[in-house]
Parts: C-alpha cells; sequence; structure tokens
C-alpha cells in the first residue's frame, strides 16, 4: 500500500512538470523517434586582410550599402515575380499593356521616394543585387515589360552619371566580396 502511494506521488508529481524547450517535428529513424531541425547553413570564410585604412572603411561601407539595399532588391523580384505570372493568366495583349501601366505607375509610387534615398554607389550595387536575384540585367527586365524604347531610355540616364543597366553580376570575379558580404547578410551573420 505504502509502494503504491508512493508511486501515485511520483506520478502526480511528474504530471505537473513544464516542458521547457522547444516543440519540434519528430522522425523516425532505425525504428527511433527522434527530433528533426533543419539548421541554418553557416557559412565561414577566411578572416579578411585589408592593406589600410582604407581599405577597411570600403568594406564596412560595402557592408551598410548592402543592409540597405538588400531587402529593396528581395521586394523588386518578387514584384518581378508576382507580375509575370499574372501577365500569364491574361488574355490578350491590350489586357496585358494595361497592367503593366498600372505595375509601372504602383512601382514608382512605392519606390520613387526610396530610390532618392540611395547613394550613387547604393544605386549601381542595387543594379547589380537586381541581377543576382533575378537572373536578368536590370536592362533585359526594363525591355521584357516596358519595351526596348524605355529600356534605352533608362540605360542613357544611367549611362550620364556612370552607371549600367547592362552590368552583370559576377560572383566569382569581380563582385566576390560583395556575393560574400550579401550571403553573410541573409544568412543574419553579420
Amino acid at each position: 500500500m505504502a509502494f503504491a502511494m508512493v508511486c501515485s506521488l511520483k506520478m502526480q508529481a511528474q504530471d505537473k512538470q513544464s516542458i521547457n524547450g522547444y516543440l519540434v517535428p519528430m522522425c523516425i529513424y532505425n525504428g527511433d523517434t527522434i527530433p528533426c531541425v533543419q539548421l541554418r547553413t553557416v557559412y565561414i570564410f577566411r578572416p579578411l586582410k585589408f592593406k589600410n585604412e582604407k581599405e577597411r572603411l570600403e568594406y564596412y561601407r560595402l557592408v551598410r550599402n548592402v543592409k540597405k539595399v538588400y531587402p529593396i532588391s528581395k521586394e523588386i523580384n518578387q514584384a518581378i515575380i508576382e507580375t509575370y505570372e499574372y501577365l500569364q493568366t491574361l488574355p490578350n495583349e491590350k489586357a496585358r499593356q494595361k497592367h503593366l501601366k498600372r505595375v509601372e505607375k504602383g512601382l514608382k509610387e512605392q519606390y520613387t521616394a526610396r530610390m532618392k534615398k540611395l547613394s550613387f554607389t547604393q544605386g549601381k550595387l542595387l543594379i547589380k543585387l537586381i541581377d543576382r536575384q533575378s537572373n536578368s540585367t536590370s536592362y533585359e527586365l526594363v525591355k521584357a515589360f516596358m519595351g526596348p524604347f524605355k529600356a534605352g531610355f533608362y540605360q542613357t540616364f544611367a549611362a550620364l552619371f556612370g552607371a549600367s543597366l547592362k552590368k552583370e553580376y559576377d560572383p566569382l570575379g569581380e563582385d566576390k566580396l560583395t556575393e560574400r558580404v550579401v550571403l553573410l547578410v541573409e544568412n543574419g551573420q553579420i
């Protein structure tokens, strides 16, 4: 009888214990049920060695610029995808052109104020990051959605300021350091 009483007290105490931790999905592995946790990728790069103070400051400027511009490039890429998918559902060219006019007007209203606040360097970086996100240059995107005339106009306008909408993103060459920073920012490591 005493044994039953001790066991019941022990059982009641276990019922009242709270679980500290996280609820995670379970997987069955070799007959055992184990927690399944997806871990994010952690990027490990060699430490950067700067030749001088100027290089170090340029790197931190790049980090700041990527943190400011990268979310915009993701938003723009999402808008491109949504627009393209919606255009596929429209019945004729007239409806597509009408929709593109509305999208262009909406994008100008949404992004003009933000774009005006970007520096020249941030603008050039945005052009490259849009290419990175969409696998198409900004020129190709403008040409596909708005036609060759507007694409040429915007390219000429960008060229006046020393930029190019036709500039491709090169993660293994010229933009290697930018790619490193983008990966670290995406992953929340910096």
